[in-house]
């Protein structure tokens, strides 16, 4: 399944000036990103850079302190293909009113976009379908049945309807990690979130789950991905963001910023991740 079947460079995701801070630590200091359809871009960086930060954010899971987000593509053909209409526009500068006004964009926002977790976050009580129809029928409202349907198309995708009565403990991580992918597949957003993907799995487990994600990339899905695996990115991403203390350091395609970064913070970091791997 390809969200489109003509890629455009119209943006889906547009990010500017974003600030959050948690006490009197300031942990993003007013962060632009444009992501345009079709495309992927991986966050790379240190620990308490703010990448994860950033993902949050446009989830809804984090409330930003500043700045404008901006998910969803604005052509008709996209409206055909995802849950959400159009695009949503959220400034964090300006008041969002009240609590139910707040808690109705924030939930706009995720309905335009999925998150991947990192410790896959999944239902221990539900079964594997239930897990993936959840969304789907509890809060896009979409009939069971349809829901069902998909989900076992997405299952059998990645290689897990034989299990989709199974209960997540029963699962290994990468198999769980397969499920949280369908989890986000199933609401059929318009942008599909990774917070470090693999680092919660087993080396063997890996090749699996990026596997999976670089099927999504070769198919047009737009994405964000932060992940510490910079021959993947290499591989998968159009656009590669360095980030460190809460700032953009150094942004470009994916051969340039991992081969021959520019900055020399860039080029102590790739240098030292690439001499752990």
């Amino acid at each position: 399944m390809s969200p489109t079947d003509s890629v455009s460079h119209e943006p889906v995701l547009q990010v500017r000036g974003l600030t959050k801070a948690f006490g009197t630590n300031t942990v993003l200091r007013g962060i632009d990103l444009d992501v345009p359809r079709g495309k992927v871009v991986a966050l790379i960086g240190p620990s308490g850079s703010g990448k994860t930060t950033i993902l949050r954010s446009l989830n809804g899971l984090e409330m930003p302190d500043g700045g404008s987000v901006t998910v969803g593509a604005r052509g008709a053909s996209a409206d055909k293909v995802h849950g959400a209409d159009g695009a949503l526009t959220i400034d964090f500068a300006q008041t969002l009113g009240s609590k139910k006004a707040r808690s109705q964009q924030l939930a706009a926002l995720r309905d335009r976009s999925a998150m991947v977790f990192q410790h896959y976050n999944l239902f221990p009580h539900k079964t594997v379908l239930q897990n993936v129809i959840e969304g789907p029928v509890q809060v896009q409202k979409r009939p069971r049945a349809e829901a069902v349907a998909e989900a076992e198309k997405l299952l059998a995708r990645v290689g897990l309807l034989e299990k989709k009565d199974a209960h997540p403990f029963e699962l290994s991580g990468g198999q769980q990690q397969r499920v949280g992918i369908v989890r986000a597949l199933a609401l059929k957003p318009q942008l599909l979130l990774f917070d470090e993907p693999t680092s919660s799995l087993d080396p063997e487990l890996v090749d699996d789950v990026l596997g999976v994600i670089k099927e999504l990339a070769d198919e047009g899905w737009t994405m964000v991905i932060v992940t510490h695996e910079l021959a993947f990115a290499r591989q998968t991403a159009d656009e590669v963001v360095f980030m460190d203390g809460g700032v953009v350091v150094e942004r470009g395609p994916a051969s340039q910023v991992l081969r021959n970064p520019k900055e020399k913070r860039t080029q102590a970091f790739v240098r030292r991740l690439l001499h752990e791997t």
